[in-house]
């Protein structure tokens, strides 16, 4: 839901998604059934196997009552979900600058991460598996974090926008030198 409110409020009377347009371009005729199989059956059967520690613990019958791993997961999912609300209304601002046009966010929790909004997206269903692990074979579904992660770092996040940043921003490869492109680390120091 936070996601979803956050991408209405950013992109509300911009049109289509240049990435869907790119599709259509690239797929003339054939965008329909394309877009069916490559964006939205896709999606849904990541979603479902992303979704899998959420189902497990739903259905879980034991344990009855709250677990020390279910405060952990518990923890975990307000972290991440911080890092994802502060790190979006840090860039909605950034971004409402004028005078920051071109320029590269490099404070906040941006000091510490390129992607903080990533990385939480990861550390929330992170915390969603650890409350499944605290269930008898919830500990079975650790692939539905580590696909999410892998998909953030690797694939569909932080590996796709780096390449436009570095085109679009001046400043970005030196932004790149001295912070940690996902998980949160003091900034290098430039040689």
């Amino acid at each position: 839901m936070r996601l979803s409110v956050h991408i209405f409020r950013r992109n509300h009377g911009q049109g289509e998604d240049p990435r869907y347009q790119a599709i259509r371009a690239s797929h003339g005729p054939a965008f329909w059934w394309r877009s069916l199989f490559t964006v939205f059956w896709l999606q849904a059967a990541i979603l479902w196997l992303v979704a899998l520690p959420l189902l497990v613990a739903v259905r879980a019958l034991q344990p009855t009552t709250l677990t020390a791993v279910d405060g952990l997961g518990v923890l975990c999912f307000a972290v991440g979900l911080a890092f994802e609300i502060v790190g979006d209304y840090q860039l909605e601002r950034f971004r409402a600058e004028p005078s920051n046009r071109g320029k590269v966010l490099d404070r906040g929790l941006w000091r510490y991460t390129r992607h903080p909004n990533y990385f939480g997206d990861a550390t929330v269903w992170w915390g969603l598996y650890a409350i499944a692990a605290a269930t008898p074979d919830g500990w079975l579904t650790v692939l539905s974090p580590a696909l999410m992660t892998l998909l953030l770092m690797r694939v569909s996040g932080v590996t796709l926008l780096e390449d436009s940043l570095k085109a679009s921003k001046p400043g970005y490869r030196a932004y790149i030198a001295r912070t940690s492109a996902f998980f949160p680390w003091f900034p290098r120091v430039p040689r």
